[in-house]
């Protein structure tokens, strides 16, 4: 069933193939903000409207000439979408197959609905409806990243990719600060057009009478969480010195949404954000121009933290309102209910791992609390090689060329660091996402330069004046138009 939602998301596809692949990969990104909201209903499953909106991305990339030879060459031995389309042929395989030959060998979480009623705890080990959907999920993952790095081999897409990133930071605040509004005056059911999803949303929680902050996202720990990206992609961009002004707001900005959210997992990954971005201007110091910005971080940062901390400490109910914040997020956070039942879920994902002889109890199986978990419960140790090959592959930036593609590359590899600490601390599947894929393309990327023009020299008769070699000693091509 197309939802309202859907539906305009497909008239806005239809709308940016008229207006070329640039346009249409920037609005796919923003709309893979829409972590709440479902385009289609199939039963109990849903289609985000990001997901729906890949198929036109897929077509505007196909109606460009060079695109596609450069997506098929993406597969090639070694390249990232190589171990990427490994991961996913041993996530299906093992999604089909894994369930059925393990089954009531261990007990399991289960991620989607079994043939068990649901308890809200063990059940024997047997085929859930997430096998189906979360290869999907990964299916789509595999396209978005192949086509991102392929369409930021242009510098068409890559100024695309690079706007609709920064369009995302923007719009993920502005919705948060909807979000708040619409709690403080009673109007919540104004972003209901985007909470149709059929998920368990907790848009309403308070925390010590504090908003949850959810933003577009179904609940605190998921917008936290996306917006780690947020502020690892805008963080990096104003220690690169790119747009200091809008990255520097963006990413103030992200990290207050990420530490008001009252997410546990925003207390606890933001820090590992940071730090990331302090080595990250480390690596970058320098006495050049280009580096100036970089330097300034890693000689005033120190200084400034410990000022801060030592004005927190001192004042005593400055330091007391702060620590009470922590405890009640991170430190007491382990002895409550919730903690508890998501430990329960990582104890029963290690040992389906154990149960399964390492091979995983199938793509999509089990529920866990941990990326690194989900992975070894639900694919095992072949599917967690191959996710690895596929990381060390893609997340290569480099950081000598300081260009702007080279900048721009790095904060997209530092805004899927900052996704990852996230799903460490709270990853209930394998899938990470869309944008991770979306930063992880832009990352893996090898954007051709635009060819400079150079001047041309006048022939006489198919042959150069003999004066000419000297005067341009570099000139090595030329237009056959000019030829006389």
């Amino acid at each position: 069933m197309m939802e309202p939602i859907g539906l305009f998301t497909v008239v806005l596809g239809l709308y940016c193939l008229t207006r070329g692949y640039g346009v249409t990969v920037s609005t796919f990104i923003v709309l893979t903000l829409l972590g709440s909201a479902a385009a289609l209903t199939l039963g109990g499953s849903s289609v985000p409207p990001a997901h729906l909106f890949l198929l036109f991305v897929v077509i505007a990339a196909l109606r460009t000439p060079s695109l596609p030879g450069t997506a098929i060459n993406a597969f090639r031995l070694g390249k990232p979408a190589f171990w990427l389309a490994g991961l996913l042929l041993y996530g299906a395989i093992s999604a089909y197959f894994s369930p059925r030959l393990f089954a009531g060998m261990s007990h399991i979480i289960p991620l989607g609905a079994s043939e068990y009623p649901s308890t809200g705890g063990t059940v024997p080990l047997g085929p859930v409806s997430s096998n189906l959907t979360q290869t999907i999920y990964l299916t789509a993952d595999m396209v978005c990243f192949v086509i991102i790095a392929s369409v930021c081999s242009t510098p068409t897409g890559f100024r695309a990719t690079f706007n609709g990133l920064l369009a995302w930071a923007a719009v993920n605040i502005m919705f948060a600060l909807l979000d708040l509004a619409t709690s403080a005056t009673g109007t919540e059911e104004l972003l209901q057009f985007m909470r149709n999803a059929q998920y368990t949303f907790h848009d309403n929680d308070t925390v010590n009478g504090m908003k949850r902050i959810v933003g577009s996202w179904p609940e605190a720990s998921a917008f936290a969480g996306m917006t780690l990206g947020a502020l690892g992609f805008t963080g990096t961009l104003w220690i690169c010195g790119r747009y200091t002004g809008p990255t520097g707001l963006l990413a103030m900005c992200s990290f207050v949404l990420i530490i008001l959210s009252t997410s546990s997992t925003g207390m606890i990954a933001a820090p590992i954000c940071l730090v990331l971005l302090y080595l990250t201007a480390v690596l970058r110091c320098g006495v050049g121009p280009k580096s100036r910005r970089s330097t300034a971080v890693v000689l005033l940062a120190p200084p400034i933290v410990l000022a801060l901390t030592l004005i927190v400490v001192l004042q005593d109910n400055l330091f007391r309102t702060i620590y009470d914040y922590f405890d009640l997020l991170v430190l007491s956070k382990s002895t409550s209910g919730s903690a508890v039942e998501r430990g329960s879920w990582n104890l029963a994902a290690w040992e389906n791992f154990t149960d399964s002889l390492g091979l995983g109890v199938g793509l999509g199986t089990a529920r866990t609390s941990s990326f690194p978990m989900a992975l070894l419960s639900n694919v095992g140790v072949p599917g967690t090689t191959f996710f690895l090959l596929f990381l060390l592959s893609a997340l290569r930036p480099g950081m000598s060329a300081r260009t702007f593609e080279s900048d721009v590359r790095l904060a997209a590899c530092n805004g899927c660091l900052g996704l990852l600490a996230g799903s460490l601390v709270a990853g209930p599947t394998v899938d990470l996402g869309l944008l991770f894929f979306v930063l992880a393309g832009l990352t893996a990327s090898r954007p051709i330069a635009r060819m400079k023009e150079v001047p041309l020299l006048p022939l006489r008769s198919g042959v150069l004046d003999n004066a000419a070699p000297a005067r341009h000693p570099q000139l090595t091509l030329h237009s056959r138009k000019h030829q006389t």
